[in-house]
This record gives C-alpha cells, sequence and structure tokens, in this order.
C-alpha cells in the first residue's frame, strides 16, 4: 500500500469515528418532574397520569436504585442526606442504602392518548442539575414536557446487591433483569 491510500484510510477512520461520536441520539417525547405536586400543577398534563405513574415510580424506586453498602459510600456519590435504607438486606444481613428518588419520568403513549412506562429519576453529587435514571441514563436538565435520549426511556434494571464504587451505574447494568 502507498503513503496516499494509507492516509485516506486512516483520514475515513477518523471522519467515521467523529461523526459516530457527535452523532445525536433520537429523543423522544417524555414529561419529568420533581413531586406529583409539579406534574398536577402542569396545565398540560391529567390527573390521572400523574398520579398513576409517580406511583408507578415510587413502587420501582426500592427495586431499581442502585444499592451500596453503606450510607457513606451512597452519600459519595449522591450528596449527604440523599440517601436512604433500602428495603433490601445483604446476604449477611446487613443493611444496604439507596439514593433518594429525586424525580419521575414518564414516557408519552403511542398516539398521544396520556403518558406511561414511569421510572424514579435520581441527581448526583457531581451534577446535582441533571436527572440520571437508575442505569445512570441522562433524563436532562428540564421539568414538565421535554425531549429526552431514547435510550434514557429505557426499562431500568433491577438490582438486588450493592455494587462497587467506581462511578454511578458503573456496575449497575450486571444486577438482575428488568423491573417490573
Amino acid at each position: 500500500m502507498n503513503n496516499l491510500t494509507s492516509v485516506s484510510i486512516l483520514a475515513l477512520a477518523a471522519a467515521g469515528a467523529i461523526w459516530f461520536t457527535t452523532r445525536e441520539e433520537p429523543k423522544e417525547d417524555a414529561a419529568v418532574y420533581e413531586t406529583l405536586q409539579q406534574c398536577l400543577a402542569d396545565i398540560n398534563m391529567v390527573r390521572s397520569d400523574c398520579e398513576k405513574n409517580f406511583a408507578a415510580a415510587q413502587q420501582q424506586h426500592a427495586a431499581v436504585a442502585p444499592k451500596f453498602a453503606s450510607q457513606k459510600e451512597c452519600e459519595t456519590e449522591f450528596g449527604a442526606a440523599r440517601c436512604e435504607k433500602a428495603p433490601q438486606t445483604t446476604s449477611t444481613g446487613s443493611s444496604m442504602f439507596m439514593p433518594l428518588m429525586m424525580g419521575y419520568m414518564m414516557g408519552s403513549m403511542i398516539g398521544g392518548r396520556g403518558y406511561g412506562n414511569a421510572q424514579p429519576l435520581y441527581r448526583t453529587r457531581s451534577n446535582p442539575g441533571t436527572f440520571r435514571t437508575a442505569d445512570n441514563r441522562n433524563a436532562g436538565t428540564s421539568t414538565g414536557r421535554t425531549r429526552v435520549a431514547k435510550s434514557s426511556m429505557a426499562r431500568p434494571t433491577a438490582k438486588a446487591s450493592t455494587r462497587s464504587r467506581g462511578g454511578f451505574g458503573s456496575s449497575g447494568r450486571r444486577f438482575g433483569s428488568a423491573a417490573t
């Protein structure tokens, strides 16, 4: 191969890598709220959607939230006074800790008939202005009707055991199956 061909191949590979990393993921309609009251105050929302989806997110919270062996480990990731004791215990009977639910997200139903597919949201200490899903997917900074990356709408996985430190979600995906 001559030098011109080698340079051309490298240039094409670099261009492809840049395109792939800068390509924006498709977005989906969603609604994000910090509290049930915030959703109920939104004139664009239906009360039953707010209540049903808030309850669903709360119900999922204990199953899908990241779990930590100590409150200190949890607070290192999520901030002081932003963690609670998980209802689950370790195999040795020790307590586990999880972040507080800082909001909830629901996706727009097909055909515009309300909202569903709710899930709890969290905020990390290092990025307190951004909502994160239980699988550490970015759900944005806005509340109310918004658009989020399609991957953020994926059903979070259940986390039944504590995870090692090293960044929110770094090992969360290896725990359990999809939450109900």
